[in-house]
């Protein structure tokens, strides 16, 4: 009896072991595959410009407006949202559609802050924009502070060719994505699954 149980035990270990070396290998030679959530051709409520990036999620956002894939678009972020906003009113999207929550400086402030408007709003659904290697954790976190509301990903896909990480400084940033996700769920219970 007590073989056997070392036995599932051992094997379980070494499914464990084999499982998290699967992910590993995946995260460090295709960690887009872990990493970015794209929710397709949607529309919402309004589109959400998250801060951060290298200023490329105004630009995303504009595209999304001008498919009329939202009526409106809030831009949280405290720092860069009067930078986006004038990326936005650049790229032709009206001034009077763009709104500013300048309050948040994380993510999981993000989502709180948008959510509680939201919900004053009467809003039921958002896309998230924001860089594609941030795109899980800010998918799964305002779906973990808004589980009324619907959420949606479309990031933006600048320096996605592995050519540019390095070259662009994503490296650095996947490897902290890599990093916060299980920090998220450990301190927020954000699950990135």
């Amino acid at each position: 009896m007590f073989a056997l149980v070392r036995k599932i035990i051992f094997r379980t270990i070494l499914a464990v072991v084999l499982i998290t070396l699967l992910v590993l290998g995946v995260a460090l030679f295709y960690p887009e595959k872990i990493l970015c959530l794209d929710s397709g051709k949607v529309t919402a409520d309004v589109i959400v410009v998250l801060g951060g990036g290298d200023h490329e999620r105004p630009q995303r956002a504009a595209e999304l407006f001008k498919a009329h894939a939202a009526p409106r678009i809030l831009i949280t972020g405290e720092g860069d949202d009067e930078i986006n906003r004038q990326l936005l009113l650049k790229a032709g999207v009206p001034a009077n559609v763009i709104e500013i929550e300048s309050k948040s400086r994380t993510t999981k402030e993000n989502a709180e802050f948008s959510v509680k408007r939201f919900s004053a709003e009467k809003i039921h659904s958002a896309i998230l924009v924001t860089s594609w290697y941030h795109s899980r954790r800010a998918l799964r976190t305002f779906e973990h502070f808004g589980k009324e509301l619907k959420f949606y990903s479309r990031p933006s896909y600048y320096a996605f060719d592995a050519d540019d990480w390095k070259k662009l400084g994503i490296q650095k940033r996947m490897r902290l994505e890599f990093l916060k996700l299980p920090g998220y769920w450990i301190r927020y219970g954000v699950n990135p699954f």
